[in-house]
């Protein structure tokens, strides 16, 4: 049996890279296609080769490659996948899109229907300046285009998988359809628990608008009392700096065992993003270490809420200087109900066995579903271990 897997495109390596490493580890003879691919950590794709599509060859496409979003549907349904039994999919954007026939199994992991397409058009077209004038109504129309492509183009799937119950929604009412939910995987192995904690907060993320970092350094501007770590870089870094005050350090990017110390030495990680999952939610709690995260989104399922037995965080409900402060001064009075351990062990829910052994489980389903007779040529091409586990 042939197998495809594909991805929007390989440019970094994020949380939907990690997603495409498991789907390879459990389909190790798959091809991979992908809009471009200049990825430098071979490693995410098993140093298997990757085949691309014409964007691949556009000028200025390594760098610009996002600009080309309105050729995007035209090419990812230039693969010519007539030749494979079974699609897989690992899209954020426009891989799911891809061209099947009806002897064809497509199971596609969903990280988000189009976002900027979907709910949040409007706070997308606010942050790029384009809420006025000829500019902003050629990017409505395209916008309107690619919704329009995409809801059909969820006809081709036969399985769809979310990373969280917040996307189910979300592919709900963008698609109407149902779809299983199946955490992103979290390298929970990599990070240690941290049982000496010191006298700091600490937030990590890319410096891009959702994310709100400034938010939280104005937040903790407000409490000169409580310290702030802040960590990573972006396009708003001069906006952070400028409402630093002398109790919040901001330490730009660091490598990966300087962001691990920290949040092994944090009395909590602090998120104020609308996150479709936050794996570095997950990370923080792998350390040991509790979260205070914004209460819409992944972290309502990822982060035990106070109150709850095994308690791992609380959730403040605005996002807003002040309602963050007062989760803050929530957490310094009740800090004692939450553990290491508690954190730790919801932590390894989100493990990679875990993803690969309930990914199996769907794909097999959805093959079986499509055609009993070919379950058993499914579990062939799998490693044994895998098999086994599912």
């Amino acid at each position: 049996m042939k197998v495809a897997i594909v991805h929007d495109w390989l440019v970094v390596s994020g949380g939907a890279e990690k997603v495409l490493e498991q789907m390879i580890a459990c389909f190790p003879q798959a091809d991979i296609f992908s809009l471009v691919d200049f990825l430098e950590d071979r490693s995410i794709v098993h140093n298997k080769p990757v085949k691309t599509s014409f964007i691949q060859g556009l000028p200025y496409a390594k760098k610009k490659y996002r600009g080309y979003l309105p050729l995007m549907p035209l090419a990812i349904e230039q693969f010519d996948l007539s030749g494979y039994d079974l699609v897989l999919s690992s899209s954020h954007a426009v891989a799911k899109g891809v061209l099947v026939g009806p002897d064809q199994t497509h199971v596609s992991y969903v990280h988000s229907p189009i976002r900027y397409a979907w709910d949040l058009q409007h706070q997308y077209l606010r942050e790029a300046r384009l809420e006025h004038g000829p500019r902003s109504w050629a990017a409505r129309m395209l916008l309107h285009y690619l919704r329009n492509w995409d809801a059909r183009s969820a006809n081709g799937v036969d399985r769809m998988i979310a990373n969280s119950q917040f996307v189910a929604r979300r592919i709900m009412k963008s698609y109407r359809r149902e779809s299983a939910v199946i955490a992103p995987p979290v390298d929970v192995h990599a990070f240690e628990v941290g049982d000496k904690k010191g006298d700091f907060y600490l937030t990590a993320s890319r410096m891009v608008p959702y994310k709100r970092i400034d938010m939280i350094v104005e937040a903790f501007a407000s409490m000169p009392d409580r310290k702030l770590v802040v960590i990573g870089d972006g396009p708003q870094m001069d906006l952070v700096r400028s409402k630093a005050t002398s109790n919040v350090s901001i330490l730009g990017y660091q490598p990966f065992e300087v962001l691990k110390d920290h949040m092994q030495r944090a009395k909590a990680f602090v998120y104020a993003a609308e996150e479709d999952f936050g794996i570095a939610i997950v990370e923080a709690q792998a350390c040991g270490t509790p979260v205070i995260a914004y209460g819409k989104g992944g972290a309502l399922e990822s982060v035990v809420p106070l109150g709850s037995p095994g308690a791992t965080g609380l959730h403040f409900m605005t996002q807003t200087p002040v309602s963050l402060c007062e989760a803050v001064e929530r957490f310094e009075d009740c800090s004692h109900a939450f553990t290491t351990a508690a954190c730790r062990r919801n932590a390894e829910r989100f493990g990679a066995a875990d993803f690969r052994r309930r990914f199996i489980v769907e794909v097999l389903n959805a093959m079986a579903k499509a055609e009993p007779s070919r379950d058993s040529e499914v579990t062939s091409v799998m490693p044994s271990a895998y098999v086994k586990a599912a």
